[in-house]
Formats: C-alpha cells, structure tokens, sequence
C-alpha cells in the first residue's frame, strides 16, 4: 500500500488510487501523514480537524475516526499493529520504506544533486524531472487542512520550488537554452518575485541572442519587487543585467545550488 500527497490524498492499494471522501477521516489521514512515524496526541489530532468551535465530544469523535480509518487502511480495531497505531496518548502512523510519494519525491532530488556534483548532467536532469513528475497538484490539495498539515504542504512546496530551480540549472548546463525558455516564462508568471527564475530566464534569452527581451524580464522582476516588497534585485540578478548590457555571456549555472 502506498500514500500520495503530491496532489489530492490517495492510498493506492495494487493498482487502484483511493480517495478518502469524508472530509475529517480525509484530514486525520492528512495529519498523520505529514508526522509520519511520530505520535499525534489526540488534542493535536482535534486541532487539526476542528479549526473553530469544536463539539463537545470531539475526542471521542476522533476515536471514531480512527476506527474508520483503519477499516479503509484494511487494519480494523484496535490492534497495535499494522500501520496506524495506538500509542500513549494518541496515535502513529507507520507507513513503511518507500511508501509515501513525497519521500519519493525528495530521494530522487537528492540523487539528481549527487549526479550534478559529479559532472553527471544528463543524470541529474532525469533525475530531477521524474521527482516533478511525481506531484499531481498542490501538496494536499483539498484536505481542510489545519496547522500540522499547512506546514508540511509549505516545506514540501519550497522543495518543489527548489527542484524546478534544480532542473532548470541543469538544463542550461547542458546547453539546452531555447527548450528552456517557455518554461522559464511560465514560471517567472507563476512567481514573478522568484528571482531566480527571472535569472535563469535572463541567462537562457541571452544565449538565444535575445538580449533585448532578457533586460525586459530584468525590468520587470524589478518592478514587482519594488511596487510589491520595496526591493532592489538582488546582487545576482543585477550582475546578469549588467553581463547582457556588456555583451559578455552570463554563467547559466551556480556551483553553491548544488550544495543544498
């Protein structure tokens, strides 16, 4: 049995993807999810799935729903064995290795680092293209998610981010400047606060003879940062512009990326 998170919430038993249709079983799962192996106490359990005014028999609702969640995880009762279980105070879930998509997802940008390291760039680039391939959507989308939840969702984002910048390195790497510019576009659109992605945009029209367009994404960054932050472009950001303006080609690729 497998668990996705990159996406909506699934349990893929075999072959078949299923979703937990209940809202507050779909969150319990949720929270036990992104504390995979640790114990949730039933008052953190309740926080996460009541946000407001919670019913008088809250904690003993959440028992309920554990019952329920076990039947679908096929462990029914109380057994303290099997996947999710009872622990002083409230309850774990034990996955097993190499069952959650987003552990998946992080070896896979972890190799393709050490592949990049090692001058591997074709490697990496695999790499880091079958780790996005992973993620169907937001991370939990869907799931009324409470505190636990949202925190998991934001680091697991920041890593997807991360990857993307990752990928994108490593493809100017390689030299693969033009297939790289309309994704660099949509992603500058996305964030346009990104500045990396506005760099590597910069770096990959300027190869391309673009210089005109590279310094109007330039203008641009500089635009939102300043009407949305009150910030100047970073020191990064501003040595590419002044490379476009000079005619020398700006280095598509930053050693220290690689040393996360």
């Amino acid at each position: 049995m497998r668990y996705e998170i990159l996406g909506p919430v699934r349990i893929v038993d075999g072959d078949r993807p299923r979703t937990i249709a209940a809202p507050k079983p779909e969150t319990l799962l949720a929270a036990l999810l992104a504390r995979r192996g640790q114990v949730l106490t039933v008052d953190q359990i309740v926080g996460e799935i009541w946000s407001g005014a919670r019913p008088q028999r809250a904690k003993s609702t959440v028992h309920v729903y554990v019952s329920r969640l076990r039947a679908i995880l096929g462990a029914p009762g109380p057994a303290r064995s099997g996947p999710l279980t009872t622990c002083s105070g409230g309850y774990a879930l034990h996955p097993g290795a190499d069952r959650v998509d987003a552990d998946a997802f992080h070896d896979l940008v972890e190799r393709g680092r050490a592949g990049a390291r090692a001058g591997q760039r074709h490697e990496a680039a695999e790499l880091f293209a079958g780790a996005l391939d992973l993620w169907r959507g937001s991370a939990y989308a869907g799931v009324a998610c409470g505190p636990i939840v949202r925190a998991h969702a934001a680091r697991l984002e920041a890593s997807r981010l991360e990857c993307l910048e990752l990928l994108v390195e490593a493809h100017l790497a390689l030299g693969r400047y033009r297939e790289s510019v309309a994704r660099l576009y949509a992603l500058t659109t996305e964030y346009p606060l990104h500045e990396s992605f506005a760099r590597h945009l910069m770096i990959a029209l300027s190869h391309c003879g673009r210089r005109a367009d590279a310094l109007a994404v330039y203008q641009d960054t500089r635009g939102a940062l300043r009407e949305l932050l009150g910030l100047e472009p970073s020191r990064a950001l501003r040595e590419v512009q002044h490379a476009v303006l000079t005619g020398v080609e700006p280095r598509g690729v930053r050693t220290d990326s690689l040393a996360g």
